[in-house]
């Protein structure tokens, strides 16, 4: 039912003007979820449910933040000047709200709400800039990632922190720079857009190479994840230099 409705507005609704107004087109929806056995941690709200996916991901009603983005903004300690690439709604309403950060919120692809348009392998920044760097879901769509990374380090403080996440798989790295069709790359790395799909110590050890402090953290099933909708197992790379 959530998918069809969503595609019905989206056919419907211009996308800047949904996105402007995306909250209060989710109030109505999120009427039948209200309740007091889970909560969304980044709008608050109390709910009866989350909204389960076909992918068994759980989405918020109200501010649509799915589980990964919730565990991300528990872990977060918001200060200085954080770097967000291709940032979710939710999280980018909520971190533009705080006035005693500097917010640098990027999309390259005019996907998603953002205020810059970084490269993320040539990044339009001062050396040692940033606090906080935002990287989720990214690295897994760039075909030069070592750039990256080392554009990552640039621009990082000394104390830093980088919060890493892609899709895992285990072994080694998997990655053919000669697949190139959209349906080749959704059949070997399960996204039309994706370039390859990293194992946790495939890419610990790529970061380390730049240079980085990798820290893993695995999250297993907890109270919380119930309450706030996580889903476990799952994993986050903390960096730091």
């Amino acid at each position: 039912m959530y998918r069809f409705i969503k595609r019905k507005v989206k056919t419907l609704i211009p996308k800047e003007f949904l996105f402007k107004n995306e909250l209060f087109f989710r109030s109505f929806y999120g009427i039948f979820y209200i309740g007091n056995t889970h909560q969304c941690n980044i709008c608050s709200k109390k709910l009866r449910s989350f909204i389960s996916l076909e992918n068994e991901d759980l989405l918020c009603p109200f501010c649509g933040s799915l589980s990964r983005t919730r565990r991300l903004w528990d872990l977060l300690k918001p200060k200085g000047y954080i770097l967000h690439f291709s940032p979710s709604r939710n999280l980018y309403r909520v971190l533009k709200k705080i006035k005693a950060i500097n917010y640098f919120s990027t999309d390259y692809e005019n996907e998603f709400l953002a205020d810059y348009k970084y490269d993320i392998t040539n990044i339009d920044q001062n050396n040692e800039k940033f606090d906080i760097i935002i990287c989720y879901h990214i690295l897994e769509h760039i075909n030069d990632d070592k750039k990256a990374m080392s554009e990552l380090y640039r621009v990082l403080k000394p104390n830093g922190k980088i919060y890493i996440q892609t899709p895992f798989k285990n072994g080694a790295i998997y990655e053919d720079n000669t697949i190139v069709s959209p349906k080749e790359r959704v059949l070997h790395f399960g996204q039309e857009d994706h370039v390859r799909i990293y194992s946790v110590e495939g890419l610990k050890e790529r970061l380390e190479n730049t240079g980085f402090k990798v820290q893993i953290k695995l999250f297993n099933n907890s109270e919380k994840d119930l309450y706030y909708g996580y889903t476990s197992p799952e994993t986050v790379l903390i960096l730091s230099k």
